[in-house]
């Protein structure tokens, strides 16, 4: 709370930019961070299985993946929630890709359909039509 009060007291005094503290981001933080969290407990159990379980394989890939993102701000949030993710890291960001590496098959499949590229917070008026 003391640290939300500060940004609001700097934003009122306008002295912050909006990359440097994204308030703007604010309500859709709200949305993505239940998501995102349920996302690293789903990554975690599939992780613990595969060690677990001799049946479940652990196929290593490496994807290249687009970057919808129109704002670096959330091009790195994208990478970074990727690395996140167990059993996922984000090896290198491009301007307009991504390369990850995947634990398994499945694992790629799932950030490759862009579901998670698409729960991105992104700055008002940059969203994919």
């Amino acid at each position: 709370l003391s640290c939300l009060g500060v940004v609001l007291l700097c934003k009122k005094m306008d002295i912050v930019d909006e990359e440097a503290v994204p308030v703007h981001l604010f309500w859709r933080a709200l949305r993505y961070i239940p998501w995102i969290a349920f996302e690293v407990l789903k990554a975690n159990i599939d992780v613990i299985r595969r060690i677990l379980k001799p049946g479940k394989s652990i196929s290593p890939q490496l994807v290249t993946l687009p970057l919808p993102q129109k704002t670096d701000l959330a091009r790195v949030i994208y990478a970074n929630s990727i690395t996140l993710t167990p059993g996922t890291v984000t090896l290198r960001l491009d301007k307009d890709t991504l390369l990850v590496h995947a634990l398994s098959r499945e694992a790629a499949e799932d950030l490759a359909s862009g579901r998670m590229a698409s729960a991105v917070p992104e700055q008002p008026g940059t969203e994919q039509p």
